[in-house]
């Protein structure tokens, strides 16, 4: 006979329901050990289940140095699974074992992690993404909700400073680090949408004025969609390329991450 102390010892374990967890016992005879293997196989067969569900929240963790910054995005189906403290732990977990020993030993891990919080959890989670990125001057910010976070890596200038524009990058997300990314492909894709406008802001006008306008609006869009010609939130007199100038310090790259938008 499962006696209540027997469930409630593999409970603590585990964190599985009481229900699966009596049912382990008895298919175990009540063999502890046993029993947490098969809560573990049955993990293991849930997450397989559950693979085709859609996890498109979750949230991104990130591990920084000054010289190195990890990036990890779990995902997982519903914005109250992302504020769960299990699932907030095993992303920790997961960033952890890539910072300490790389990507294989954390890949090597992550399915029996992931597979018992899918039991106990009752939700599709997966890893949605790890990049690392290096150089001479790296920082992050990660919002607090942990949906969004940017790194920015610089020549020169300081950890602080790479923090600050990677806030600025998370709050204002922009799609380019400068002109020279903008391809001919971005142009005529927002030249298409601008033309439109023109037309019906310049009826009876010369055409050279036309020119003149929708030149203004492709130009005026791409500026503010240019990390460095966009205003710095912290200090909207100067721009990015200004501000990182005047801290001795040039941006090299930025990446924005997101989740569950």
């Amino acid at each position: 006979m499962i006696t209540t102390e027997q469930v409630k010892e593999l409970r603590d374990k585990t964190g599985v329901s009481v229900m699966q967890c009596r049912k382990a016992l008895e298919e175990a005879n009540g063999d502890m050990e046993k029993a947490i293997v098969i809560l573990q196989k049955k993990g293991g067969e849930a997450a397989q289940k559950k693979a085709d569900r859609s996890a498109a929240d979750g949230i991104v963790v990130m591990r920084t140095d000054g010289k190195r910054a990890l990036t990890l995005i779990l995902n997982c189906e519903t914005d109250f699974v992302a504020h769960n403290d299990d699932f907030i732990h095993l992303a920790n977990t997961l960033a952890d074992m890539v910072w300490k020993d790389g990507v294989q030993s954390m890949q090597d891990n992550s399915a029996t992690l992931i597979s018992d919080l899918v039991l106990k959890i009752g939700e599709n989670i997966h890893i949605g993404g790890v990049e690392e990125l290096d150089g001479d001057v790296v920082n992050g910010y990660t919002h607090f909700d942990h949906k969004s976070a940017a790194v920015v890596t610089l020549q020169g200038g300081t950890p602080e400073v790479a923090k600050d524009i990677a806030m600025h990058v998370a709050a204002m997300k922009p799609s380019f680090l400068n002109k020279d990314e903008i391809s001919e492909e971005n142009r005529a894709t927002v030249k298409s949408v601008m033309e439109a406008e023109v037309a019906a802001q310049s009826e009876g006008k010369p055409q050279e004025i036309k020119d003149k306008m929708l030149e203004g609006k492709i130009n005026g869009f791409f500026a503010e969609q240019t990390l460095l010609n966009q205003s710095f939130f912290k200090a909207p007199e100067k721009t990015i390329e200004q501000y990182a100038k005047e801290n001795g310090a040039t941006v090299q790259k930025f990446v924005l991450y997101t989740v569950g938008a």
